[in-house]
């Protein structure tokens, strides 16, 4: 316990990660705190060398060149994990001691100024999500139409809906099915393997399907499942994990099938739009209901039966193609708002860290 007791000044690396990206992260620890510890993932390194000042030496380490140095040891596959011995072999650069009390002064500015730009821009980005969950909740609840005769809605923060629009159970007019585990060989045995396409929940960001990636099955494992082949007009929804994650199939690339986290849900009697259900799962109301009946503790899932029973309030076809095609229109409008804010600080944090490495290796100099 005592070895991996940490003290105010000690450094700690990140020696084990799923991504190259966060590799060899490291910090500093700025404030005496009594009983703190490292946990397996961490290293911490204790200076005793009174001519090397901590901050400095955490600001280089934060710096691109010390972050690609240490990147390329990485080895792994699921995890990226660092080996110590190699850690300790990368070079560190040391000016004389006022020297880096100098520009440690200077980074402190200078990265303040950064890091309060980038708040601020994450605190755009959050109100511009909270405008689009606003957006379709007001829309997917009341329509477009302000004048529109009301009804009372059964649930209390909804308030009044259409008096048109019919409340029903999902399972009343969907097809739901999900993959029941896997028959005889387990999945490495054939991941990879075949030329049909098997969606899984890492596949689906931000309502899109990154294809390039997707796992690869046999005929054999695919036809195995006829109940879950796709369809274009599907919507899939994630009901493991990272619950309500959606992703509409306009179009099939190859014939395609979906992993067990995932379910399918396609449409019955033209009774809806599978886009209009999507827009449906982004609202307080079916958030709330999620909340309420997930199961688990650290892994949480939602059951097939729960979301057949899940009640929405749906217009006639025609009314939700339209709510459909104008929540695309003005959500796609927020998006490239969102797109370019989240531009804005992926720039300002290479600037950052670009700014780092080039005073700290002495490449732009600060100290007179």
């Amino acid at each position: 316990e005592n070895q991996n007791r940490v003290l105010k000044n000690d450094l700690f690396f990140l020696m084990s990660s799923e991504s190259y990206e966060d590799l060899g992260k490291c910090s500093i620890l700025l404030d005496d705190v009594e009983e703190l510890y490292l946990n397996s993932f961490c290293k911490g390194f204790r200076i005793k060398d009174s001519k090397v000042y901590p901050l400095f030496l955490n600001y280089q380490l934060l710096g691109s060149l010390h972050k690609e140095m240490i990147s390329v040891e990485g080895n792994g596959f699921t995890r990226i994990n660092l080996r110590q011995d190699r850690l300790l072999d990368i070079p560190v650069f040391i000016p004389p001691l006022s020297e880096q009390q100098q520009i440690v002064s200077f980074l402190d500015t200078k990265t303040s100024l950064i890091d309060s730009l980038i708040e601020k821009t994450q605190q755009k980005i959050e109100l511009l999500k909270e405008k689009r969950t606003s957006l379709i909740n007001e829309v997917v609840t009341k329509g477009l139409n302000p004048n529109v005769e009301m009804k009372e809605s059964s649930v209390e923060w909804i308030g009044k809906i259409p008096s048109h629009w019919k409340r029903t159970p999902l399972k009343y007019n969907s097809y739901m099915k999900g993959r029941i585990g896997w028959k005889g060989l387990k999945q490495d045995e054939f991941l990879d393997k075949g030329n049909y396409y098997l969606i899984t929940g890492h596949d689906i960001k931000n309502d899109k399907m990154n294809w390039e990636n997707c796992y690869h099955i046999s005929k054999e494992r695919y036809e195995e499942s006829p109940e879950i082949m796709l369809q274009e007009g599907d919507l899939l929804f994630t009901k493991d994990g990272t619950i309500g994650k959606t992703l509409y199939i306009e179009s099939l690339p190859k014939p395609t099938s979906l992993n067990s986290h995932l379910l399918v849900i396609r449409p019955l009697n033209k009774f809806y739009d599978s886009k209009f259900l999507q827009y449906m799962f982004k609202t307080s109301q079916f958030l709330m209901y999620v909340e309420h009946n997930k199961t688990g503790t650290t892994f949480y899932g939602m059951s097939q039966n729960s979301m057949e029973n899940f009640k929405g309030y749906f217009p006639p076809l025609s009314e939700q193609q339209q709510i459909v095609e104008y929540l695309d229109e003005q959500t796609q409008l927020i998006d490239k708002t969102i797109s370019i804010e989240e531009k804005r600080i992926e720039l300002l944090k290479e600037y950052r860290q670009s700014l780092i490495s080039e005073v700290v290796t002495g490449k732009r100099k600060v100290v007179e």
